[in-house]
């Protein structure tokens, strides 16, 4: 009988070794004479472990990690295919702080199962949300989103259900669900994973949110960096397609849906919806401007969903344990849970789904470690390049929408970049006004030019030069890109400055900030 070895296909595993990892261990084992199965599966999303093998054992999976291609031969003279001691042991994956603590709901089968395998996803629960909405009527399936209290987990915390019965309202011969998978903010990776290492479960998704709202037809807008995650999403859609859960008639129902893959423009801006749709017609990524909403007026002139990854992630499990178990979970007007997203100066990086309601130094200490340099944090950007940065007296803010809002932030995709106490708060103020200089589509002037300009009066303010009267300028022009521009790219843009000037007004002064070494 052949022992089953867990090797992560994810790209970040990739990107540490998992391939050679993979291989070395095949090879040994054939040296060896040992029977293995080596099943590909997603990461756990512990990066710093990263290539973390498992070994599948009576008692359960013995994690050891991090392993090198140099590490292999020892891993088999301790035994390791019958989970036996090494330094690099871990003991039970399940039982290593980081995972145990979480309440993984949409990544329940991350890192578990064989991303591409359809057997392995129906045996962990997969295709029962689907199964049970082909039961029930469109308003029915519509109602149980909105129950659930599920919001757009893309950054602006729109109800889903409301854009979907919006869309099951309207009128129109052809429907289209668009998923924003054009994940581009600094330090998150959690749409990449669920499409590396559990796409079956965004198509799941997508389906059923096409039988929702009466939309025959699925576009998948993903980022063109991401050609693993391209590659198993096509793999997934053939596989799905082939045992009928994609096609004309979806599991003899009698009710169609078809799915494509669309790469992305490769611009930042293209994530904001309605320049998304402009790029999937084939067009240059320019913001549209609103009304007529997408939900009545979006791809092709047609009633569009637009959602994003992780919020069509989370249908399936809504359908299939229905809004009261999903609605559990969170405090406030935040229901469910958040994959967060840990990354920049941190120790251990990674992803923790966790329900809304922890705070900040939780995500932060609990589960990140500290900086990674040993220093401490001085300020933690959260939300992408557009989010505000943070200082240590706000981190026991609880990480929920309507809390972040109070403090001047936004929660957004749930992506942590930290910095430790090194870090040039002004210089991060200037980053935050290029790169909205670099990405703006240039169709509105506040964001076009207020951005090219802030970047000038940073640079005044760092060379002292006029300092009081620039800084004074730096916030009247946050204050009109903040209400004058017509997306989330130039209005969002003073949240990173305003913050960086606000919570550290001594990196902006005449005198330079004695930091403790």
């Amino acid at each position: 009988m052949s022992t089953t070895i867990y090797v992560p296909r994810d790209s970040t595993a990739i990107a540490l070794g998992a391939n050679e990892v993979a291989a070395a261990i095949q090879r040994e084992a054939q040296a060896r004479g040992i029977h293995l199965r080596i099943v590909r599966n997603g990461s756990r999303g512990m990066f710093w472990l990263e290539t973390l093998v498992e070994v599948a054992t009576l008692q359960g999976r013995i994690a050891y990690g991090p392993v090198e291609v140099d590490d292999v031969a020892g891993l088999f003279d301790a035994g390791f295919v019958l989970g036996g001691a090494h330094p690099l042991a871990l003991g039970l994956t399940e039982e290593i702080a980081f995972l145990k603590k979480q309440e993984r709901l949409t990544f329940a089968r991350v890192g578990i199962t064989d991303p591409l395998s359809l057997e392995d996803y129906l045996a962990h629960e997969g295709y029962a949300g689907l199964q049970r909405a082909l039961t029930m009527a469109p308003a029915a399936m519509v109602q149980e989103v909105l129950d659930s209290g599920l919001r757009g987990r893309g950054g602006a915390a729109f109800p889903t259900g409301i854009k979907w019965k919006t869309v099951l309202g309207a009128q129109a011969a052809q429907k289209y669900i668009v998923c924003n998978a054009d994940e581009g903010d600094s330090g998150t990776f959690s749409d990449r994973m669920v499409m590396e290492d559990d796409p079956f479960m965004l198509i799941e998704g997508m389906t059923i949110a096409g039988l929702a709202v009466g939309a025959t037809q699925g576009y998948i807008y993903v980022r063109s960096e991401y050609p693993h995650a391209i590659a198993a999403l096509n793999e997934a859609i053939g596989i799905a397609r082939e045992h009928n859960y994609l096609g004309h008639n979806l599991l003899d129902s009698g009710h169609a849906f078809e799915l494509e893959v669309r790469k992305a423009a490769g611009a930042y801006v293209c994530g904001e919806e309605t320049a998304l749709l402009e790029s999937l017609e084939g067009k240059r990524g320019i913001v549209r401007a609103k009304p007529p909403l997408p939900a009545l007026q979006g791809l092709f002139g047609q009633p569009t969903v637009i959602n994003n990854v992780i919020s069509l992630a989370a249908v399936p499990l809504i359908l299939a344990r229905g809004a009261a178990f999903y609605q559990n979970y969170g405090m406030g007007r935040s229901r469910g849970t958040l994959p967060f997203q840990i990354a920049g100066n941190i120790k251990h990086g990674g992803l923790v789904e966790k329900a809304f309601g922890l705070t900040l130094r939780e995500l932060l200490i609990d589960f990140g470690g500290g900086t990674a340099s040993g220093r401490p944090i001085r300020a933690v950007q959260v939300g992408g390049p557009l989010g505000a940065y943070l200082p240590e007296s706000l981190f026991d803010t609880p990480m929920d929408y309507e809390s972040f809002v109070a403090i001047g932030a936004g929660v957004g995709h749930g992506g942590l970049v930290v910095f430790d106490n090194s870090v040039d708060m002004a210089k991060q103020a200037r980053y935050a006004m290029a790169f909205c200089a670099i990405e703006s589509c240039g169709k509105c002037t506040p964001c076009r030019i207020g951005s090219t300009r802030g970047v000038e009066a940073v640079d005044k303010i760092i060379a002292n030069n006029n300092r009081p009267q620039q800084i004074h300028l730096l916030r009247d022009l946050c204050d009109l890109m903040l209400h004058g521009s017509l997306c989330a790219m130039g209005g969002m843009t003073p949240f990173p400055v305003l913050s960086a000037l606000n919570h550290f007004p001594e990196d902006f002064g005449s005198t330079p900030l004695q930091r403790a070494a």
